[in-house]
């Protein structure tokens, strides 16, 4: 679609519907941005713009005779796609994209996407680390924080986009097709907006879905749901796996990580090198390598990268010791499924908080994978009797309720002993107690650093 004198309207004030406004203008078109929020400060939002580029601002209401007139819908990732607005505007026989898509039809260069449950921002950031050993320009992007439209107007045709893609984001995508995905699990959440497990698989597996035999899909092989899938896509698969031995792929064998292939085995690194822990991490290491080697990165760079890569911020991160306890921040451990893997990096007792936002998880697993080694449960927000329910019904009584972060904190400073660790790892988003994770992580660290020792 060429966007000069067209009408698209921008339906979101966030980041990225910023960052989408400010495409659209670059290009021609004639913007209209719109936020349901009717108590929206309009002019803290059009400070984002300059004055020669300011879009047309709408709060609360669209005007008919503005609907009227559009070409284009773009969706903020945030926005739900089935609202009764966004589906007049379908009915009306608008196109309806997402910023990733609006940013993929002005791209240059090749994109690299990466899409799961669990591990994307750790996987995205590392892959970003390999290919910057390679080509001079690398953009970071998506989900994790950097919209994909706020720099893919600075694109040559030898940038390399390595794009994190959430499941909210590939549910407005069209013609997006990168030039190697991966797929790193699919494990039950976000059910409030997708409504069922099969349109949260539908999601994410749609990354692949514009992808022919010339392009690579990665896969986890030892997620059930992605051995079943794998079937039905059309782009070469290529398997990693943690717990077995592949004939042709990427697995763990004792310490090593290894490439199968060609009747071949290809040593990579030995996850001692690693300075990112448990076994989830050594599948991060694994698919970004996967993803590095279909793109004809060389081994030694990979392994370069490999060795220097540091957890990112808010994924089981060490924060400090005081009196012997360590602590740990975990604050992105939003879902059960990734808080399992923050318990199980853990090798010491544990005293754990947990507990937030509401997104309809169930919590057994969870709890099960306890085993020991959490001695205390604090629980916070929106989920703590829910959570406390599902603890009793599998046996495990040792927990308490505090109102804050602070509380839970300091509950867990008191009875965390020499030798403990105590870790953050909700198992909930942040809605409702904070904007979201990065800040609840934030707070968390300033909190465990003002502790007395």
């Amino acid at each position: 679609m060429e966007f000069a004198g067209k009408k698209v309207l921008v339906f979101g004030t966030g980041i990225s519907g910023i960052a989408a406004a400010k495409l659209l203008e670059n290009v021609g078109a004639a913007v209209v941005l719109f936020d349901g929020n009717q108590e929206l400060d309009k002019k803290h939002v059009l400070e984002n713009f300059e004055a020669d580029h300011m879009p047309e601002l709408y709060v609360g209401e669209l005007p008919e005779e503005v609907r009227a007139g559009l070409d284009l819908v773009v969706l903020s990732p945030g926005v739900p796609t089935d609202l009764p607005f966004v589906n007049e505007l379908r009915d009306a026989g608008l196109p309806i994209w997402g910023e990733i898509e609006l940013a993929y039809r002005c791209k240059k260069g090749d994109v690299l996407a990466i899409t799961g449950t669990n591990g994307k921002t750790t996987t995205t950031a590392l892959l970003g680390e390999i290919m910057k050993t390679t080509y001079p320009q690398v953009h970071v992007v998506g989900n994790i924080g950097i919209p994909y439209t706020g720099l893919v107007a600075e694109d040559t045709d030898d940038t390399v986009t390595v794009a994190e893609i959430s499941s909210f984001q590939l549910e407005t995508i069209d013609t997006f097709c990168p030039e190697v995905s991966a797929i790193l699990n699919i494990t039950p959440d976000h059910l409030n907006r997708h409504h069922t497990m099969d349109n949260y698989i539908a999601a994410k597996m749609s990354i692949a879905k514009n992808q022919g035999p010339e392009q690579t899909c990665v896969l986890n092989y030892e997620d059930e749901v992605l051995r079943e899938q794998a079937k039905h896509l059309s782009a070469k698969v290529v398997f990693f796996s943690s717990l077995s031995k592949l004939e042709e792929g990427f697995y763990l064998e004792g310490d090593k990580i290894v490439y199968a292939h060609d009747g071949q085995i290809e040593e990579i690194i030995s996850t001692d090198e690693l300075n990112i822990l448990g076994r989830h991490n050594h599948e991060n290491a694994m698919a970004a390598t996967a993803m590095a080697m279909s793109y004809d990165v060389p081994v030694e760079h990979i392994r370069q990268a490999l060795r220097t890569f540091q957890a990112v911020e808010h994924r089981i991160e060490y924060v400090t010791e005081k009196r012997g306890v360590r602590f740990y921040n975990d604050s992105k451990g939003t879902n059960p499924d990734a808080a399992i893997k923050g318990i199980q990096a853990m090798d010491r007792p544990t005293c754990l908080i947990g507990g937030g936002y509401d997104k309809q998880s169930e919590y057994t697993e969870w709890i099960n994978s306890f085993d020991g080694k959490v001695k205390k449960l604090v629980l916070i927000g929106q989920t703590r009797e829910k959570i406390a329910e599902e603890a009793e019904k599998c046996g495990f009584y040792d927990y308490v309720f505090a109102d804050s972060l602070q509380e839970a904190v300091d509950i867990c400073y008191e009875n965390a002993e020499n030798g403990d660790a105590v870790l953050l790892s909700p198992a909930c988003a942040s809605w409702g107690m904070f904007p979201n994770y990065e800040v609840r992580g934030k707070m968390f660290k300033e909190m465990v650093h003002a502790l007395k020792e």
